[in-house]
């Protein structure tokens, strides 16, 4: 073994590291993106026994489940949006598996969000966040810390009114920012997808899917527990399901901190 790793091990089990679970739980009951009624969307989460203990198995528990690729909290592989259908490697089988793995920036902006649930991340907000804790480097993961999560009421989570849902995230510029200038691996947002509730009537519509996908970069979505990382330091591991051809999938994302 590695010195790395020995040290690594070392420092977990003295307590030295943390490993926080940034995970939302997967149920029935988990929140889910509202599409217009003309497009297709995400089934709940269903899950049903195959048998416990008893005579459809004897000695073994388990069960079956379905549901759609981004449920819950998700990867979203660049090839999930149009802009970037095209690329190499754009599926969730084929992304190299050292791209789920990075540092993270967690840039805190739960104040903003309370006064103002429609609240965009600016350039500026992200150049003030760089100017205290330094530049954001390549290959870094961009949490946006809104502290949405929080919000256990379904109903309060989605924030659905008559316009469509009321959530925070990024302003266009800001994700190309991120995509084109920091070459991050990609962003995270606490809310039920990566772009702003009302990224439908932007332009381009959804534009943190429309520049992040189009870059190649990732987008994890209905994080939790943002609020126990630090603005640096920690690294998180963020790897979906080997789904062959897949534009997505739930997963456990985990984060070593101090």
């Amino acid at each position: 073994m590695s010195l790395v790793l020995a040290k690594l091990l070392e420092e977990l089990a003295a307590g030295r590291l943390r490993v926080v679970d940034l995970t939302q739980p997967l149920s029935p009951q988990t929140p889910l993106l509202p599409l217009p009624p003309q497009f297709n969307n995400t089934p709940a989460f269903k899950i049903w026994e195959l048998s416990r203990y008893d005579e459809r198995g004897p000695a073994w528990y388990w069960n079956a489940f379905e549901t759609g690729e981004h449920t819950g909290t998700h990867f979203d592989a660049p090839v999930h949006w149009v802009s970037g259908k095209d690329l190499p490697d754009n599926t969730v089988d084929r992304i190299p598996p050292k791209k789920f793995v990075g540092p993270a920036c967690v840039i805190d902006v739960s104040a903003e969000v309370a006064e103002d649930p429609n609240y965009l991340l600016t350039v500026e907000r992200i150049r003030q966040w760089e100017e205290q804790y330094g530049r954001i480097p390549a290959g870094a993961w961009v949490l946006l810390r809104t502290d949405w999560s929080k919000r256990t009421d379904p109903t309060e989570y989605i924030n659905l009114k008559e316009n469509g849902p009321h959530t925070p995230g990024l302003a266009k510029e800001s994700s190309a920012l991120l995509a084109q200038e920091r070459d991050v691996l990609g962003v995270g947002v606490e809310t039920v997808g990566t772009d702003a509730g009302q990224a439908a009537t932007f332009e381009p519509p959804f534009p943190n899917h429309y520049l992040m996908h189009g870059s190649g970069k990732f987008g994890l979505a209905g994080l939790s527990n943002l609020d126990q990382l630090p603005p640096t330091g920690a690294i998180v591991i963020a790897a979906p399901l080997k789904i062959v051809g897949g534009s997505g999938s739930p997963l456990r994302v985990i984060a070593i901190t101090p």
